[in-house]
């Protein structure tokens, strides 16, 4: 179960990884696409499902954050679902309209502090590590900004470019051929180390945030319950599929890294997650409605 709409990065992820997981798993794995509710659709189905290794949930970084901004999802994340593995990270590129002059984040943060009515930046919607991370790099560059969430990547990236907004963070796949075009400016990205496609681009971190690191995430569930024997061979064969050799220019491409670490690293990594997401939703007073 895909827990997002065809075309993303999740659902061409999984597609991705189906074919080689059902040659090693010896059984047909099928991509289903459930979305709606940011994931938690999805993820509700899976949850409800039998913990018997026949229903497993792609899901991305927003089930870190939907508990704390969601009421009444029906389960929970931590106690329905059972962690498999992570699969891959998604770093964000912070980007700006190339007509606005910054050609670093230095020189867009002293234009922000000298005009603060330029402090608009765009998401994905309220919650996505798209609004998290601008929100989190704002705050600790004590300036005010102004959120403007979008429907998905592509209206985000369309607002950036009429202009409604100067800047905001977004995935590479959706940036590259922009840059490439010299329609936009990466100054930043949000991870801890730069990207292999645009390694020229210093992180976060290197301008004078030291330890920032936010992107997304991709990563498999499955049911709570699911004996652990079944939960250990559907992650080794998740780590085979998506560390194929032919894989890694297309994955290059949509900005993923592969990292893939079993089911214990990613249930210590998801309790880390959600106890970050949930101090920097509640510090920055983050709710749907904002």
């Amino acid at each position: 179960v895909i827990a997002f709409p065809p075309g993303g990065s999740t659902d061409i992820l999984g597609r991705l990884v189906a074919p080689r997981m059902s040659e090693v798993l010896g059984t047909l794995v099928t991509p289903e696409n459930r979305s709606g509710a940011s994931g938690a659709v999805g993820a509700g189905h899976v949850a409800q499902s039998a913990p018997d290794g026949a229903t497993l949930l792609l899901d991305s970084g927003g089930q870190t954050v939907n508990p704390f901004l969601m009421r009444g999802l029906g389960f929970d994340y931590v106690r329905d679902l059972a962690p498999v593995t992570l699969l891959a990270t998604l770093p964000l590129l912070l980007v700006v309209r190339a007509e606005f002059g910054a050609a670093t984040l230095p020189d867009l943060l002293a234009r922000l502090r000298a005009e603060p009515a330029q402090a608009r930046y765009g998401s994905v919607g309220v919650g996505a590590r798209t609004h998290l991370a601008m929100a989190q790099l704002l705050r600790r560059a004590s300036i005010r900004g102004e959120h403007i969430p979008y429907r998905g990547g592509a209206d985000q990236i369309a607002g950036l470019l009429r202009g409604d907004v100067p800047m905001g963070f977004t995935s590479v796949a959706l940036a590259a051929p922009l840059i490439r075009d010299g329609r936009v400016r990466a100054v930043a990205i949000s991870s801890a180390a730069r990207g292999a496609v645009f390694p020229d681009v210093p992180t976060v971190a290197e301008q004078g945030f030291a330890g920032f690191a936010m992107g997304d995430w991709l990563g498999m569930l499955a049911p709570a319950g699911t004996p652990a024997p079944i939960v250990a061979r559907i992650a080794a064969a998740a780590a085979d599929a998506v560390n194929q050799a032919a894989l890694r220019p297309r994955l290059d491409d949509l900005g993923l890294l592969p990292a893939a670490d079993g089911p214990a690293a990613f249930a210590r990594f998801l309790a880390e997650e959600r106890a970050a997401m949930q101090a920097l939703i509640q510090g920055e007073g983050i709710r749907l409605d904002s």
